[in-house]
């Protein structure tokens, strides 16, 4: 809920185009799935290749909504109700999206990469928040529908604004940009992923580039100097009239660089030299890959002009998103155990990453280090081999027991050494009482798997065995 009105009706019908007539209602949010209506929010009736939104105007009128934008007749709704007819509501909500981005004289940013975009963008927006108003999408709102979506809700007075953009298919970034039109763009890395789509890495990194289509020339872009593809990249950016490019990375030429860094059980302590400014921070959350991003977080926030010293010292505060490296704590009987959940989504190199981690915690007594998998998807063809190819990653994580459910999961299993192997199964409701029965005080449990692999069964099924009331804590809370 905002503090004051979102929108007004005029403001609604002005941005659209259309007449409201009397209509005098006031919007303090917008929602396009009405189970999640709150009382006062404008509800948009999207049309998906699944749902028809029109089907749940009733519904969202009825637990609160004070108004719905419509392309169709609807039913069952209550008489006077406030209806905004449109040829397109798709169209409606990108319109109104547009107005929102308009009317704000917030520095916004836009994040995008193969992986990493979701802690990125949530690092941001905990910085930011700490220096004024601040919004941000919520969870992966980052495609046609999410995008305008978030930027629909976006408050007139807001300072600073983050958006996630995605894509799995070349054309889809560029017009999300050119809605959200960022003073700065960050491309955390491109990395084998949708490999069902694209033919190599080169394709991919074109594809994210399009982020760049919304810039303006005195906007900054923000590109890994680590990756193979950050020349081209760059040229991208280039070539589409950006001139203000920051790099961030390890290698020595980076614009923003990491000088040093010691990853800790819970989190990481680093220095870094920010475009010329000095740090010295801790980062809440462990791991490499997370540093990297809080350079580009960093280097973000000094191009916008907001404090990065204040930005630093609230790393040390962040929390890790719940499916994306968050750690839970959960009591049972003799003591505790503690879950690495990564359950929301996965990619070979951001599997890597998380395997690091997972050799990064240290033991106590009789603990073992327990790794739970789950298909990687939209890999194509080669699938099979690249989830095979990880072996020596789980090896090196000093993993004492690998659980793994999933077709191309197979060839993983099958290149570990057998005595590795805790259990296999094609699918996670299958998988998860087998983790469930083997799990002891003091294990430590890394869940990794792609959204469609259904991982959050197994990580619902371990917070299961709590024996206390509230299930699970963030670790060191």
């Amino acid at each position: 809920m905002a503090d004051l009105p979102l929108w007004t009706a005029e403001e609604v019908a002005q941005a659209i185009g259309v007449d409201v007539h009397d209509q005098q209602w006031q919007a303090t949010g917008v929602s396009i799935d009405s189970r999640t209506v709150e009382k006062g929010d404008l509800f948009i009736a999207i049309v998906g290749p699944a749902n028809d939104g029109h089907d749940y105007v009733a519904n969202a009128l009825e637990r609160g909504a004070v108004a719905a934008i419509v392309s169709s007749s609807v039913s069952d709704c209550p008489e006077g109700a406030n209806l905004l007819f449109v040829a397109d509501t798709q169209v409606a909500m990108e319109k109104l999206g547009v107005a929102a981005r308009t009317r704000t004289s917030a520095k916004v940013i836009a994040v995008t990469g193969s992986v990493g975009k979701t802690g990125t963008k949530e690092a941001l927006a905990h910085c930011l928040k700490e220096q004024g108003k601040t919004h941000y999408s919520v969870g992966s709102f980052n495609n046609h529908w999410g995008v305008p979506l978030s930027l629909a809700r976006m408050p007139a007075n807001t300072e600073y604004a983050v958006f996630e953009l995605g894509m799995n298919h070349a054309g889809e970034l560029g017009p999300l940009s050119r809605f959200v039109r960022p003073d700065v763009a960050i491309i955390t890395t491109i990395a084998i992923a949708h490999l069902e789509f694209f033919k190599d890495k080169s394709e991919i990194a074109f594809a994210k580039s399009e982020i760049f289509e919304g810039l303006a020339k005195e906007a900054y872009a923000i590109i890994n100097a680590d990756i193979e593809e950050s020349d081209q990249l760059q040229r991208a950016a280039l070539q589409l009239g950006v001139r203000q490019l920051i790099t961030f990375g390890e290698v020595a030429s980076a614009d923003a660089r990491l000088e040093a860094i010691k990853i800790l059980p819970h989190s990481s302590e680093i220095s870094a030299n920010i475009c010329g400014h000095k740090l010295d921070y801790i980062l809440s959350v462990p791991g490499e890959h997370w540093a990297m991003n809080s350079l580009a977080v960093l280097a973000a926030i000094k191009a916008i002009g907001a404090d990065i010293d204040k930005a630093s010292n609230s790393l040390a505060s962040m929390a890790a998103p719940g499916g994306r490296g968050a750690e839970l704590k959960v009591l049972v009987e003799g003591g505790s155990f503690v879950i690495i959940d990564e359950s929301y989504n996965a990619s070979p190199i951001a599997m890597q990453a998380a395997f690091k981690v997972l050799a990064s915690h240290e033991l106590n007594d009789g603990g073992r280090k327990i790794l739970v998998v789950g298909d990687m998807r939209e890999l194509g063809e080669k699938s099979p081999e690249i989830h095979a190819s990880l072996a020596n990653d789980v090896l090196a994580s000093g993993a004492d027991m690998v659980y793994a459910c999933g077709s191309y999961m197979q060839h993983l299993v099958d290149a570990l050494p057998k005595e590795l192997i805790g259990g296999y199964t094609a699918h996670s409701d299958e998988l998860a009482p087998l983790v469930a029965q083997s799990v002891k005080a003091n294990d430590v449990v890394l869940i990794k798997g792609s959204l469609g692999s259904k991982m959050k069964v197994v990580l619902d099924a371990l917070l299961a065995l709590s024996v206390d009331q509230n299930p699970a804590g963030k670790v060191g809370s």
